[in-house]
């Protein structure tokens, strides 16, 4: 599978060296700016598995284009900047970016840059998915089990039985078992 990159550096001769070294590189470069304010509706657009981001450029500075990358979770981040002062280095991580790389850039050091950066975000992505899911599951318990008690309390069913009546609910009308847990709770629903 080809890796997706775009790029966005101000500096045309930057950018087209970078376009230039990427191909050679095997990635494929499916857009590129030079503007800030336009590599995130570009990223949008495209769907890259990689941007790399100037730090100055005009519009949106590469810090906070990759902010909003990093927030809506749509590719991984590279910087590119003749920057390593610590501050930059320390916003670049706040900001979510994965890699970081300084101009002049070498050759040699383009690709492992894209590919560490792409494994993390890979790995980060993959990390808020199951945590959005491990949250997901701590709600709809917390529910079910709200509607266990609802149902022992109000109908006298043992807790098993209530179990039950979720579980089976859930099944025969194919819905989640929090769906039926809330109809138990609203009134709507009843053994």
């Amino acid at each position: 599978m080809t890796v997706r990159v775009v790029i966005a550096e101000d500096e045309s001769i930057i950018r087209l060296d970078l376009a230039e070294t990427l191909a050679e590189e095997g990635y494929e470069v499916v857009g590129q700016t030079g503007r800030g304010d336009e590599v995130v509706d570009l990223v949008r657009a495209t769907l890259p598995d990689v941007a790399i981001l100037d730090v100055k450029m005009p519009g949106l500075d590469g810090l906070s284009a990759a902010q909003l990358l990093s927030a809506e979770r749509l590719c991984a981040v590279v910087i590119l900047t003749a920057f390593s002062q610590r501050e930059l280095v320390e916003r670049a991580r706040e900001a979510g970016v994965h890699a970081y790389v300084l101009k002049p850039f070498q050759r040699n050091e383009l690709a492992p840059a894209v590919e560490m950066a792409r494994g993390r975000f890979v790995e980060m992505r993959d990390l808020a998915e199951r945590t959005e899911s491990l949250g997901e599951q701590l709600a709809t318990r917390k529910i079910v089990d709200r509607a266990k008690g609802v149902l022992m309390d109000s109908h006298g069913l043992t807790e098993a039985t209530s179990y039950d009546f979720l579980r089976r609910a859930a099944m025969d009308d194919r819905t989640s078992m929090a769906a039926v847990a809330q109809e138990v709770l609203d009134g709507t629903r009843v053994p």
